[in-house]
């Protein structure tokens, strides 16, 4: 056996099943972006319900961080139930996100709120640990990168953008304190909607083989996928611990861990306070705010991600993407210094080019669980991959208490320069720790596959020695 077990998964086209496969998985990250979005949207009609005074206080921060807090503990959770099998728990992440939804019309106190996001949340966590892995690992290697990018990445743009439209067609005719009800509570509509589609998914092929050790299991899925019959070997079935890859493999994952954390932390500060807290300044709405930001910068950079992650690397993407991240921070800070009454379509422009290279570059590779992915042999892709999730999740709660912190002490302009340089500190990171991992095998990207044909080879050759000797 000298070839990669999997590269018949590899070399099929494009085709009907991943289509299927994407949408499948892809309407679970649109319920992410709309549940993780439309909490800053309605976050002023929220407190004016519930009388809280200050949208930067710590009840504000605990509202929108509440959801991420429970996605940093679901992540860890199903991370480590994904070694137990990517399908065996798959759907029960959107049916987490859609109770969770549902019970948000009837909380009466902000506590109860918070309790309810927090359990919102843990489906979240377990959705940005699965849907990325069962995507990258059903996808062929000449376009997995677009897949994941719009599977993840652009789905959720998406979300956030009918998020804003639920709260533009809903505030002209109800009041404010049914209002967001209703916004929150509609995120359960998609997510209940695709629990019979993940149900029937077939459990990916690499984890029947590389920790389950099933070669006929293997067979029968990379069959029902290419359409070919393949023979898997015996000895496939992977061995080493985590502390082998954490040896082999360590530096690489603590980048991409980090990178997904000082994304979210950049990120996260415009996606949960930009439609409170900037908006205002361009004299926009929440609504008015998302709906723009999303329709006119965050789709359009998932558009140019989707278009060249696999023609110009992940790993270019990510770099070009972060440092324009930081220069459209700087200039959009310079600009609210420099004037008192902003002009909206400038003011929009501006901050708008941070999201626009936001999901152009990281948001559709880190932020995308790309990274964790492709990076992460099959053996701890599950555990590695909660790994770069809660980091991220973990940003992004930072970064809900940290940047109205920041905002109200120092102003805005201060605010927007020191998430700038978290972007330029990213660029650097990815610069020196990342590998392009595009177009390759999820075994080459990883550097597991020379190992692999190694310990088949070995495998089969001991099987034939023990042959031989029986019939002596």
């Amino acid at each position: 056996m000298e070839n990669n077990p999997f590269e018949p998964l590899d070399k099929k086209k494009l085709g009907s099943f991943h289509l299927k496969s994407m949408l499948t998985t892809g309407l679970g990250v649109f319920t992410d972006g709309y549940d993780l979005s439309s909490i800053g949207i309605v976050l002023p009609l929220v407190i004016a319900s519930f009388g809280i005074k200050s949208l930067t206080g710590f009840q504000s921060s605990m509202l929108v961080a509440s959801a991420l807090v429970g996605a940093t503990f679901g992540a860890l959770i199903f991370g480590a139930l994904s070694n137990l099998g990517r399908k065996r728990f798959y759907g029960l992440d959107v049916l987490l996100m859609g109770i969770g939804a549902i019970l948000q019309i009837f909380v009466s106190t902000p506590s109860e709120l918070i309790a309810v996001r927090f359990l919102l949340g843990i489906g979240v966590g377990a959705d940005y640990v699965l849907s990325p892995m069962i995507m990258g690992e059903h996808s062929n290697a000449k376009d997995r990168g677009k897949i994941m990018a719009l599977g993840f990445g652009l789905l959720w743009g998406f979300g956030a953008t009918a998020a804003g439209a639920v709260y533009l067609g809903l505030v002209p005719f109800v009041s404010g304190a049914i209002v967001w009800r209703i916004v929150l509570a509609a995120g359960a509509i998609p997510a209940l909607a695709v629990i019979y589609y993940r149900r029937k998914m077939p459990e990916t092929a690499r984890y029947l083989g590389r920790i389950k050790g099933d070669s006929k299991e293997t067979e029968s899925v990379i069959r029902e996928i290419t359409g070919n019959d393949e023979r898997i070997p015996r000895g496939i079935r992977d061995t080493k611990d985590l502390k082998y890859y954490l040896r082999t493999h360590g530096k690489m994952f603590l980048a991409a861990c980090s990178l997904w954390f000082l994304f979210d932390m950049v990120a996260y500060a415009g996606i949960l306070f930009g439609p409170s807290l900037i908006a205002g300044g361009l004299g926009l709405n929440p609504g008015e705010f998302q709906f723009l930001v999303e329709f006119l910068f965050v789709i359009p950079g998932g558009l140019i991600a989707l278009s060249f992650i696999d023609r110009k690397g992940r790993r270019k993407m990510q770099i070009a993407g972060f440092i324009g991240m930081g220069i459209s921070l700087v200039v959009f800070g310079a600009y609210a210094r420099s004037t008192v009454i902003m002009i909206p379509a400038i003011g929009l422009s501006l901050f708008g080019g941070m999201q626009f290279f936001s999901q152009a570059g990281p948001g559709s590779v880190s932020a995308s669980g790309v990274l964790g992915v492709e990076l992460a042999p099959t053996k701890v892709r599950g555990t590695i991959q909660s790994l770069t999730v809660a980091s991220g999740r973990l940003g992004a709660v930072i970064s809900a208490f940290v940047f109205p912190s920041l905002f109200s002490a120092y102003g805005e302009t201060f605010a927007l320069y020191f998430l700038a340089g978290i972007a330029v500190a990213a660029a650097a990171i990815t610069f020196i720790f990342i590998p392009e991992t595009g177009s390759k095998s999820l075994e080459e990207s990883s550097v597991e596959e020379e190992t692999l044909i190694s310990e088949i080879r070995d495998a089969e050759g001991s099987i034939a020695w023990s042959s031989g000797a029986e019939e002596q």
